[in-house]
């Protein structure tokens, strides 16, 4: 195969191709129809044109066949007149106009026949696109159909590929990571704030037990009894300054 001729199939296998995809089915079809329509109006033209030119033929044959009566009445008369010579004259004009007459009878009789059948195609062409107008709404239909499925089937099988996929399992992974971020420092600013209040608590207890020694060593009140165990005299020794420079201690407070 020649170099210009796998050049040629490769720009004919192109051309097709772009014109298969250039198709649309909707507007093929609605071009189609059109087409038949004007189609249809040429031919109502034609068959408008052939009526009229049978209905010319018609009077021609008419006005023919009457003139041809008329010479032959004027050759009676001129035999009534013993006119030979004009008798026969007026026979030869009526043999012309009755050759004429004859003629486009036999004319009439075809152009009936090409008014038929332009008829019958008209008819048939009219049944036609009637019946491509009904089929050309289903096609239409059915094409509409068709792609919105294929759109959807596209849809689904992007979204069933494997990069979307993997796509909405990272988004799910980091969504669960949030979460849980967001749960740890929601704990971390609980443990904080109970921990706060557990200080101020503690500390209420202890101020108030201060208060309340102060109030009674202020008030001159004995003090709690301690256990009865008396220490030793050693230990009491050694104690009872300390126990004395408590008790200034809080006095002068």
């Amino acid at each position: 195969m020649g170099l210009f001729d796998r050049i040629a199939r490769v720009i004919r296998a192109n051309l097709n191709s772009l014109v298969g995809q250039a198709e649309d089915p909707e507007k093929i079809l609605e071009q189609t129809v059109l087409d038949m329509q004007e189609d249809l109006i040429k031919l109502r033209q034609s068959v408008a044109q052939a009526i009229a030119t049978q209905k010319r033929t018609e009077r021609q044959a008419a006005q023919s066949e009457k003139t041809a009566n008329e010479w032959y009445q004027r050759a009676q008369l001129a035999l009534q007149k013993g006119d030979d010579s004009l008798a026969r004259e007026a026979l030869t004009r009526r043999k012309s106009y009755q050759e004429t007459a004859d003629a486009l009878k036999g004319q009439l009789s075809q152009q009936n026949s090409v008014v038929t059948k332009l008829r019958q195609n008209m008819m048939t062409l009219e049944s036609k696109i009637s019946e491509a107008k009904t089929k050309k709404d289903m096609y239409i239909a059915r094409a509409r159909s068709a792609k919105a499925s294929q759109q959807i089937n596209d849809m689904m099988g992007r979204v069933g590929t494997g990069s979307a996929m993997a796509a909405f399992e990272r988004m799910e992974e980091k969504v669960m990571q949030l979460e849980a971020q967001s749960e740890a420092i929601a704990e971390l600013g609980t443990d904080d704030l109970e921990k706060q209040f557990a200080a101020l608590e503690g500390g209420g207890d202890i101020d108030a037990e201060l208060a309340a020694m102060k109030a009674q060593l202020s008030s001159g009140a004995a003090p709690a009894s301690l256990p009865s165990s008396k220490p030793s005299s050693s230990n009491a020794s050694e104690t009872d300054p300390e126990l004395e420079k408590l008790r200034s201690q809080l006095e002068d407070a």
